[in-house]
């Protein structure tokens, strides 16, 4: 016997090694076979199965609502046309009453593959509660990460932004959506092509000094590397390991940037508008700055506030703020 693979609602087919190959309907936990198909794998005529098939309604072995349904199929004219199909149920009472071998090798292999089945429906919706799950506890740890934070000084007069971010980042509970509705999809992540460069950050960086001392807006301290850390920091974003690249999107590739450059200190000023605007240009030069509306997917208010949120949170809160800022990509 073989059989091929099968999704909800499609065809299954069963060959036995004397018998005949059959086109199995699999649905509603059940196999389905028409009166046609039964008279060929019984090897008796149709109208004998018929006649078991009454029988059986009229002795009230089995209820003829339950067991009987309407599938269309396409007839060798090309023509569609609906048909009545029996259950397993029919199926093994027609068995019993003609003794047939066939209809024993067929019941053993039914069985079988309707135990496949429902395993592995299982298996699926088993992994798509607990991917469910998991996105719902990765938002709850959001939201109260976010409200924790939201008391700090710091962020005094930036509540509308914090608040912001997590309506943003709240789309995750549109992944509970999907898993009610079985249409629970894994994310597929942007491949960058502009790769930041160490020599043209530093004309970046040299760039916006210029600016900012022209303004009175910082020092000569401003943008001055520490032991070449910046350099470093650039180099962990492309880091490879045994050829796979570390943060191998482009979202993550940014994050990184952002929280790196700010949460490492490496320049004796200035680290949160050097990872801003770095951040922005990256982003920009990958073309991933805007939405399709035109509007910016961070805007300077929220990347303000998320500046604010790497420098004062701890170490350990840095998964949850790569989420926060790759999520907020995406969208």
């Amino acid at each position: 016997m073989a059989k091929q693979e099968f999704q909800k609602g499609e065809i299954v087919i069963y060959k036995s090694k004397e018998g005949p190959k059959l086109e199995v309907r699999l649905k509603e936990d059940t196999v389905w076979l028409t009166q046609k198909q039964m008279a060929l794998l019984f090897d008796k005529g149709v109208s004998t199965i018929n006649e078991h098939i009454k029988n059986i309604f009229k002795e009230g072995e089995l209820s003829e609502n339950s067991v009987i349904r309407k599938f269309r199929i396409t007839a060798s004219d090309g023509k569609t046309y609906e048909t009545n199909f029996y259950n397993l149920d029919v199926i093994i009472s027609v068995g019993y009453r003609v003794k047939s071998l066939r209809g024993t090798q067929f019941r053993i292999w039914a069985t079988k593959t309707l135990k496949d089945h429902l395993i592995k429906g299982y298996t699926i919706n088993e992994k798509r509660l607990l991917q469910a799950k998991s996105q719902l506890k990765e938002l709850q740890n959001t939201i109260s990460f976010l409200q924790e934070k939201s008391k700090h000084k710091l962020l005094a007069g930036h509540e509308k932004e914090i608040l912001n971010l997590l309506a943003n980042y709240s789309k995750t509970l549109a992944l509970l959506e999907q898993y009610d509705k079985g249409r629970l999809k894994l994310v597929k992540k942007t491949k960058g092509k502009f790769i930041l460069k160490y020599d043209e950050a530093k004309q970046i960086i040299e760039e916006i000094k210029k600016d900012l001392i022209a303004k009175k807006e910082a020092s000569d301290l401003f943008g001055l590397e520490t032991e070449g850390k910046f350099k470093a920091i650039l180099g962990n974003i492309c880091q490879t390991f045994e050829k796979k690249e570390l943060y191998p999107s482009l979202e993550e590739k940014a994050a990184h940037l952002l929280y790196f450059t700010i949460k490492d200190h490496p320049f004796v000023d200035g680290n949160k508008r050097i990872a801003s605007f770095l951040f922005v240009y990256f982003l920009d030069k990958n073309d991933y700055l805007y939405r399709s509306t035109g509007e910016k997917k961070i805007n300077d208010n929220a990347l303000t506030a998320l500046s604010i949120l790497i420098a004062i949170s701890d170490p350990k809160d840095k998964e949850i703020l790569i989420k926060i800022i790759t999520n907020l990509l995406e969208g």
